[in-house]
């Protein structure tokens, strides 16, 4: 620890984003008094799409707070105040800087506090690093708000040596250990999770309340196919991950879970949609029987070529893009006196996670080809899932594709991505009896959604792009071009 100067240094929110105005402080990892190195985290930030650590900018003495625990600041708005180092004479450049984005998740984990209210909640990226490196997240100390464990504080767990003593002392699975057997979804939560990781469970990890005919149901029917029919169903869908505050009334049957910020902003937007959007709904029925064909013929080539799996999506999302082109109003928002059509067709691609669904955007999606499109439906799918996506992944869209047909859905009526002005679902994949020139032969059909904004759009438009994407489906065949 170095002496300071005297000298005061406001450090402000960062400008994470374009779209970013404010950020709500989680919890204060550094107090007044504490001496702080340049990038140590010293707290935590919550914005509307990501949570993220915020490092300090500079080194220096930590003398202030000024926006507390779960406050509110704008952009640019002074949060602490540091003292520089006595030998400080160099500038320091604080608050909205781009170094201070390049060193956002780069902090370091600190003693933990009373509180522990919230050490049970993890994010999707701690409970798949835990998960990777086979660690007992009991035995983790959380340093985020209210206990929270980090990422940080799993590396550093790994880093000490603590993912080997789990291992030795044998992997319990987290979610298990927190949730009360008495709780709905622990049993198959623990199950789920000591399948992944090729452990068998102890029975009491396998939650007690289970018989063994059981538990044996349970694991055939994990190993039964959910469906033959359905192209994009899974056998094992992850179970989600529901979080268990406290004990359960066992008078009331019921229990709570809080919102998070990113629940709480997906709440809000969905308000704001079908509040202010008047939604219309339309739906058409699509052969895909020669895009089958195609995906058959050209999937395990590109698999070897480009290491991704080639799916359905990437070929629906280049018909619906080519037929944004035709019809560039559905590319379009709705400004009170204005529309505004944008010229650059940037893809919403909805992603579920456990807890969530977050729309990472493909930017001039119309400058790809289909194996262009395949690669960043990969890459955004798994930084979505690991929880590693950054703000300018999230902002830009200009239209929303929802693959809900990899859950088995063949009927939706999805609420569109607010402001945009429509969003399509792609159902799944089935064979089905279909008469064609009198006779019946049997097809791959898929059916397709669209909401629209009816201030925007109108059926006739509508119509028109749902037949140009069903004309661009239907026109995919075995010598089409994916490069």
């Amino acid at each position: 620890m170095s002496g300071t100067n005297g000298r005061l240094i406001e450090v402000t929110v960062p400008h994470l984003a374009e779209s970013l105005v404010s950020a709500t402080i989680g919890k204060w990892l550094k107090q007044p008094g504490d001496y702080v190195e340049q990038y140590d985290v010293i707290c935590e930030l919550f914005t509307e799409k990501v949570n993220t650590e915020m490092p300090s900018p500079i080194e220096g003495k930590l003398v202030k707070i000024i926006v507390g625990e779960g406050e509110t600041a704008a952009v640019g708005e002074a949060i602490c105040l540091l003292e520089l180092p006595a030998e400080a004479g160099r500038e320091a450049s604080v608050g909205s800087g781009g170094h201070q984005e390049a060193a956002v998740q780069s902090g370091a984990a600190l003693a933990v506090s009373g509180d522990q209210s919230m050490r049970g909640r993890y994010s999707p990226a701690v409970h798949r690093l835990a998960m990777d490196n086979r660690v007992d997240l009991s035995r983790v100390n959380g340093t985020g708000l209210g206990g929270r464990i980090t990422r940080k504080d799993v590396e550093q767990f790994i880093a000490s040596g603590g993912a080997s003593a789990s291992a030795s002392a044998g992997f319990v699975s987290s979610s298990a250990a927190a949730a009360p057997s008495s709780a709905p979804a622990a049993p198959s939560a623990a199950a789920m999770s000591a399948q992944q990781a090729n452990q068998p469970a102890s029975p009491a990890q396998a939650a007690p309340a289970v018989s063994a005919q059981e538990a044996a149901a349970m694991k055939q029917a994990a190993h039964t196919p959910v469906r033959s029919s359905g192209l994009h169903l899974s056998a094992n869908p992850p179970t989600p991950l529901i979080e268990v505050e406290g004990q359960p009334s066992d008078a009331r049957n019921e229990y709570f879970i809080d919102v998070t910020p990113i629940r709480n902003a997906i709440a809000t937007r969905m308000r704001q949609s079908v509040t202010e959007i008047p939604h219309a709904w339309t739906m058409i029925e699509v052969d895909v029987t020669n895009l089958v064909v195609l995906r058959n013929k050209v999937k395990d080539e590109f698999m070897r070529r480009e290491g991704i799996n080639l799916t359905y999506l990437a070929f629906m999302m280049k018909a619906v893009v080519n037929a944004i082109k035709d019809y560039p109003i559905i590319n379009s928002v709705w400004a009170v006196d204005k529309i505004i059509v944008k010229r650059d067709i940037n893809i919403s691609l909805s992603v579920g996670t456990e807890d969530s669904v977050l729309t990472p955007v493909i930017k001039k999606a119309d400058q790809k080809n289909i194996a262009g499109l395949a690669r960043e439906i990969d890459e955004l799918t798994k930084k979505t899932r690991a929880g590693k996506l950054s703000l300018n992944d999230m902002v830009g869209g200009t239209f929303t594709v929802n693959n809900t047909g990899s859950f088995g859905s063949i009927l939706s009526y999805p609420i569109i991505n607010y402001p945009q002005a429509a969003i399509v679902t792609f159902e799944s994949i089935v064979k089905k009896p279909v008469v064609i020139h009198d006779m019946i032969a049997v097809r791959s059909m898929v059916n397709l959604c669209l909401s629209l904004d009816h201030r925007i759009l109108d059926g006739v438009i509508c119509g028109r792009f749902l037949q140009r994407v069903k004309e661009n489906l239907e026109g995919y065949n075995s010598e089409t071009q994916i490069y």
